[in-house]
This record gives structure tokens, C-alpha cells and sequence, in this order.
């Protein structure tokens, strides 16, 4: 039978995600590498979270009735840091899992910045984002890892350089802790500051004073151990009590940032419902923002007892949200799966999101600077809410602010837009691409300017689908500038534009009806524009169904098999337009027909649907204007034909 002692060790390589990492951290300039500590002082924390939760429903694992400690043991001779905590412990296949491969899903998303970032930027990089366990490679040249699993009666032990594998060996007992996890850290030369009970001590207070696990710390191996920090959760004391950088400390624990949050909400609610909530607005995105899975970063506690990370406790327009909620009136032994069914939970939720979001009408009004950074960081996702929440849609669309024509630099409020609207106005105007460039370039916008009348410009994803659900503000419905036909007539305005009519002479007039016979298959309809000043054409969708730029992104998401016809707009005084159809040639006619269907689709940021045939249509045009121009200048120039 082979022991332990004879059992040889297994060699694992790392998860190619975890090389990368371990690479860029060891090849990398930090200019703090004080994050180690505080990420293995985090990780011992959840450790002894969860052994506290599963010991509700198995007593037997904490048998010796010992209570959550860390242990943290210095060394200066051996040049070794130990973390060591009395938590849950791993078993074999869960230390392959949390030390071999990513697990955190925006580490993917740390590491593509990071290797894109310049030598300088790497340092913010690393304030800005926890590395968890694999920090520990900032210091060490080696780390060994023993855990034994609560509730097992084997023992094992993970080793690695961090240069590209790691091995597993089964150990005694009698050296591994009697439950929980040992970390051991063989410093390198240039880290021996680390064994310094002085250094490590105000470390520990600074970055992990508020983990709700008492620490204590050894200045060497045998040595009574000091108590560092007492294990009283913040969020349980007054508020009196509480600096700011205690709360600015918490959030850096409780988030794996190291920003400084723009904003906390701290409360006590009683009543029917009796819970605590401390939650964070962070001051930078976190990298797993837009992910696809999209999870709240929340901590659910029951009295103190860490049940889950994972209940939705706030709604996913405001997944950036970081802290807890600590609540007595759901029972310890409450299952994960039976969680998000809970009614009580249900209420907490309504309760926390509507703290959130006064607190963040709060900033708005009194702290507008501090808003217009948060609205520049979280807007795209707070504006999910407006399409999904709608219940709360009036009020996130009162926080929502929005890029116009009215300013080049600040955000505009709606009841801003309402305030400044001109008289015989019914809508409040916008439109939708990909960026501001494109959109103040749009010809759909030059009526609107020309009469100054503010269009919203929205250039996230998300605009497209809420402006379709969030049917109006304030009894104003929304519409949009490139969908439907133009009211701009109705409107009282600068009419700097030309003729407000948009009168069509007989010869346009037939060129467009000749225009809408030959590109039946392409468009809807060829119509004159009441929208356009300056340019000869534009297109927009019809009155009814998606809006040009909604109908794109469905298309690109697979989502739409078949574009609907758009229609296309001329402008009727455009002198392009005149000259185009002062011209009787079949051939001519049909060539600009259809180049001026292509200009459209570039000036709407498509390309022509044949560009050989658009260039040859072109080249054309290029030989008849020169042949014309050549006999007689004055028929058709240059200016004209481009």
C-alpha cells in the first residue's frame, strides 16, 4: 500500500491565461506591491466565511469549536511569510481549480489592458484591479500552498515558481493545518521588507482592518501571536464612528479595487424588514463591467454569516454597485437555489435600489461634478434601467444625462431639453450612431440646426433599445430624426435653412418620381425632404418599424435575417439636384439615381451595396461632365457633378 510519504508529486502545467499573467506580474513595474497581503488576507477571509455557512447545516465540520482567525507569521532568517486561516480548506481538485486556472471572470480583461498599456500606465493598472492569489509572485519566488479540506482526512500541498507549472502532493496531517489553508511565501531578496513586523503589521490595519475575521500576527515562527485587527464588521458600527478612510479601506477590500469610490451609501433599514446595506459607487469601471454574464458584485450576510456573492440584491443597470447587505430575517441555513425565490430578498432589493438611486439624485443635485464623473463612467449601464426597470423609468430618465447639439461639452438633463424647447415643438428629438463625430456630421441634423432645435446625440448600444420602450418624458414623446417624415414646418425657429416649404420645381419634381420608379427595389419611396439644407440626400426608415441605427445592430446580432427599405430623402433646393435634373439622357438619369442612393448609404456610414458598380457609375459622370464642361462651361461644372 503506498503512504503519503511515497506518493510522488504530480506536475500540472498552468491554464494558458494564468502563464500570461504570472508573466506580465513578474515582467511588470508596480508601484505598490503591498496588494499581495491584502489579496491572501481576502482570500483567507472568504475561507472562513464559508466554513462559518456550511458548518449551519454540518455541524460536524467545525468540531473543535475554534473560533475564524487569521494568522499571519513572519520569518527574517527563512525569508518566508505565512498567511495561514482555520477556514474551509481545499481538497485536491478544488486547489487545481482555484490556483491552476482564472477563475475571476475580468482577470482576461486585466491582462489584454495591461498588455496594451504603456510602461507608465501598468502601475494605475494594478491600483485598479485585485489580482487575487497570483499577486503573490509579485514578492515571492516560490509559494506553497497546504490545505486540508473541513470534514477530509487528507491533506495536500501546491507548489509552484509561477514560471509556467505547479505540482500536488498529498501530505501528513500533522503538517498541514487541522482545517484551512497555509500559504507560504519564500520571499525574493528585493521583498524582505515583508518580514518586517512593522511593515506588515501597517499594512495589514491599513488595507485589511475591516474584514470581518479577527487577524493576528507572529514576528516569528513559535512566537504568541499580537491581535492586529478584531474582526468587527464596519458595517455593524455607527456611522459617527466610521472616517473616511475607514469606508475607503472597506471598499478596496470588499470590491478588489484600489480606486477611491465616488460615493457610499450606508444605512440601517427597520420596519417589516431589518437589514444593513454598505454599498460603494467605485470611482474607476471595473474590467468585468460588460461582461456577458453581467452578476452584481453584492455580498449577501446572514447576522454576520457570509451566504452568497451571488444573489442579485440590486438590478443589473447597477452591477457596479460594490458591497453588502447584512440581514437577520432569513434563516442561516437558507439555501443559494432557494434564495432568489425568497420574498424577503425580493424586498431588500426594492429597498437597496431605491437608496441607490436617491442617493445618486442627491449627487446629481448637489455635486454636479462628482455626477458627471459617475455619469461618465456607469451612463451606458444606468440606461439599461430605462429599458429594462419600468417601474423606476421615470426616474432614471430624470438622472439620465445626454451629449446634444445644444452643447459641444457638457451633458444635458431631459427637463434641461424640456426647459429649452421652441415654440409649436411636441417632441424631444434625437438620433443614434456610433459616435459623435458621426452624428454631428449626420445630414439628417441640418434642419434641426437651422431652425436651432436640440437633438439629443446617443452613441451607446443601448439607445437604440430604450428610446423604443421609454415611449416619453413628461408627456413628451421621444422621436427619432432619421425615422418617419419631418414636422420641423410646424416648428417656430431660426429658418436660416431656405425655403420652409421645401417646394419642388416641376423638373425635380419628375426627376424624383422618375428616381422612385427606378430604385423601387432598393427603397421604400423617393420623397422631398423636409430635413435637409445642405446636403442633397439622406435616408431614414419608415414611420413604421425599427429605426435605422436599432435595425443595424439587430442585423449585426443576428437578430433581423432581412433590412427593411429605407426611404430616401432629396433636398429639392440642392443645386446637385437641379442640375441632375435639368439633364433628359435616360442613361444619365439612372446613373445619378442611384450614386445619389449611394451617397445616402455613405453619409448614413454604410457602404455602397456594388462598389465596382458605384465606381463605374462615377467614372461616367467624371466623362460627361468634362465633355460638357469642355463645349460648354456653364451647363454643368465640376462643383456640381461632385
Amino acid at each position: 500500500m503506498t503512504t503519503v510519504q511515497e506518493r510522488q508529486p504530480e506536475q500540472h502545467a498552468f491554464e494558458a491565461d494564468v502563464s500570461r499573467l504570472l508573466h506580465m506580474m513578474v515582467h511588470s513595474v508596480y508601484s505598490d506591491k503591498d496588494v499581495f497581503l491584502r489579496e491572501l488576507i481576502s482570500n483567507a477571509a472568504d475561507a472562513c466565511e464559508k466554513l462559518r455557512y456550511e458548518s449551519i447545516s454540518r455541524p460536524q465540520l467545525s468540531t473543535d469549536g475554534a473560533q475564524p482567525e487569521i494568522r499571519v507569521t513572519l520569518n527574517d532568517e527563512a525569508s518566508t511569510l505565512v498567511v495561514e486561516d482555520n477556514g474551509i480548506g481545499m481538497s485536491r481538485d478544488e486547489m487545481i481549480d482555484a490556483l491552476g486556472t482564472i477563475a475571476r471572470s475580468g482577470t482576461r480583461a486585466f491582462m489584454e489592458r495591461l498588455e496594451a498599456a504603456k510602461a507608465g500606465e501598468k502601475a494605475e493598472l494594478i491600483g485598479q484591479f485585485g489580482v487575487g492569489f497570483y499577486s503573490s509572485f509579485m514578492v515571492a519566488d516560490k509559494v506553497d500552498v497546504i490545505s486540508r479540506r473541513a470534514g477530509e482526512e487528507q491533506a495536500w500541498k501546491w507548489s509552484s515558481d509561477g514560471k509556467g507549472s505547479y505540482e500536488i502532493v498529498a501530505v501528513d496531517l500533522s503538517e498541514a493545518p487541522v482545517t484551512g489553508t497555509r500559504v507560504v511565501l519564500h520571499l525574493m531578496d528585493d521583498a524582505k521588507k515583508y518580514t518586517s513586523k512593522w511593515t506588515v503589521e501597517k499594512i495589514i490595519r491599513d488595507q485589511s482592518g475591516h474584514v470581518p475575521v479577527p487577524i493576528r500576527l507572529a514576528e516569528k515562527e513559535g512566537a504568541e501571536a499580537s491581535q492586529v485587527t478584531d474582526g468587527a464588521a464596519l458595517w455593524t458600527k455607527p456611522k459617527s464612528e466610521i472616517s473616511k478612510q475607514d469606508y475607503d479601506d472597506f471598499y478596496r477590500g470588499v470590491s478588489g479595487q484600489y480606486d477611491e469610490p465616488l460615493t457610499n451609501i450606508h444605512f440601517r433599514a427597520e420596519g417589516r424588514h431589518e437589514y444593513t446595506a454598505l454599498a460603494f459607487i467605485p470611482g474607476s469601471q471595473p474590467f468585468d463591467l460588460f461582461d456577458a454574464d453581467r452578476h452584481g458584485r453584492m455580498k449577501l450576510y446572514v447576522k454576520r454569516v457570509f451566504i452568497t456573492d451571488e444573489a442579485e440584491l440590486l438590478p443589473r443597470y447597477l452591477r457596479f454597485v460594490r458591497g453588502i447587505v447584512d440581514t437577520s430575517d432569513l434563516p442561516l441555513n437558507i439555501s443559494r437555489e432557494m434564495i432568489q425565490d425568497s420574498p424577503i430578498l425580493a424586498a431588500i432589493r426594492k429597498g437597496v435600489t431605491s437608496r441607490v438611486l436617491t442617493a445618486l439624485e442627491k449627487m446629481a443635485e448637489g455635486d454636479a461634478e462628482t455626477f458627471g464623473k459617475f455619469w461618465d463612467l456607469f451612463g451606458a449601464i444606468v440606461k439599461e434601467g430605462i429599458y429594462d426597470d419600468f417601474e423606476r423609468r421615470s426616474q432614471l430618465l430624470k438622472l439620465s444625462r445626454f451629449r446634444s447639439t445644444a452643447s459641444s461639452e457638457a451633458t444635458r438633463s431631459l427637463a434641461d431639453y424640456l426647459r429649452d424647447m421652441k415654440e409649436g415643438q411636441s417632441a424631444i428629438y434625437y438620433i443614434t450612431g456610433l459616435s459623435l463625430d458621426q452624428l454631428n456630421a449626420s445630414p439628417q441634423l441640418e434642419g434641426f440646426r437651422a431652425k436651432g432645435i436640440e437633438v439629443l446625440l446617443l452613441t451607446d448600444s443601448v439607445d437604440s433599445f430604450w428610446t423604443t420602450n421609454a415611449r416619453d418624458f413628461e408627456g413628451k414623446p421621444f422621436k427619432s430624426i432619421t425615422q418617419g417624415l419631418s414636422d420641423l414646418d410646424d416648428i417656430a425657429g431660426n429658418d436660416e435653412g431656405g425655403d420652409s416649404k421645401h417646394e419642388a420645381s416641376p423638373e425635380v419634381a419628375a426627376f424624383i418620381d422618375f428616381a422612385r420608379g427606378f430604385l423601387g427595389q432598393e427603397v421604400a419611396d423617393v420623397r422631398v425632404s423636409g430635413r435637409l439644407t445642405e446636403s442633397a440626400v439622406c435616408l431614414v426608415a419608415s414611420e413604421h418599424g425599427p429605426d435605422r441605427q436599432l435595425e443595424k445592430i439587430l442585423q449585426g446580432a443576428g437578430r433581423l435575417q432581412t433590412a427593411s427599405k429605407p426611404v430616401l430623402e432629396v433636398n429639392a433646393q440642392s443645386s446637385l439636384v437641379k442640375a441632375i435634373a435639368a439633364m433628359k439622357d435616360q442613361a444619365f438619369r439612372e446613373d445619378a439615381a442611384w450614386l445619389l442612393l449611394d451617397e445616402a448609404r455613405i453619409l448614413d456610414g454604410d457602404r455602397p451595396t456594388n462598389p465596382r458598380a458605384f465606381a463605374e457609375r462615377q467614372a461616367r459622370l467624371f466623362a460627361l461632365a468634362m465633355a460638357q464642361n469642355t463645349q460648354s462651361p456653364d451647363i454643368i461644372g465640376p462643383r456640381a457633378i461632385a
